[in-house]
């Protein structure tokens, strides 16, 4: 009965919510082709962009730690824009590879420079030999 009562409720809510207006789709286009490659952009009327493409090519560490690689990765690259409810252009591009997903955007946080006495540390400790773990 519990169960009925919280079910009941959510869906009250749901159903209560305000229905956003759909956004139409200026332009879109796709291609993809049977060796995995592909491209995609589209483009809304609020403004939003975005564009992508991607490739397959041979994985450049095929025997990662847990022991089960793959042959092949799939490489994207891409960009999508839009206006922050501020009103800031928000712009970020990306890889994705085998190094993971690698953003760049001028909204995106950077860490703070390392500390000298900090780099003079780890400087330090680059030109120590390699110690075997057991």
């Amino acid at each position: 009965m519990k169960t009925l009562v919280i079910l009941s409720v959510l869906v009250a809510l749901a159903a209560s919510a305000p229905a956003e207006e759909p956004i139409a789709i200026v332009s879109q286009n796709s291609d993809a082709q049977a060796d995995g490659s592909y491209v995609f952009n589209f483009e809304t009327a609020n403004g939003i962009k975005a564009e992508e493409q991607g490739e397959v090519r041979p994985n450049p560490n095929p025997q990662p730690k847990d022991g089960e690689g793959a042959a092949n990765i799939v490489v994207s690259r891409g960009s999508f824009s839009y206006t922050a409810p501020d009103g800031t252009p928000i712009t970020l591009t990306y890889v994705a590879d085998e190094n993971g997903f690698q953003p760049q955007g001028d909204h995106l946080p950077v860490a703070p420079p390392i500390p000298p006495e900090i780099q003079k540390a780890l400087d330090f400790l680059a030109t120590l030999p390699q110690q075997r773990r057991k």
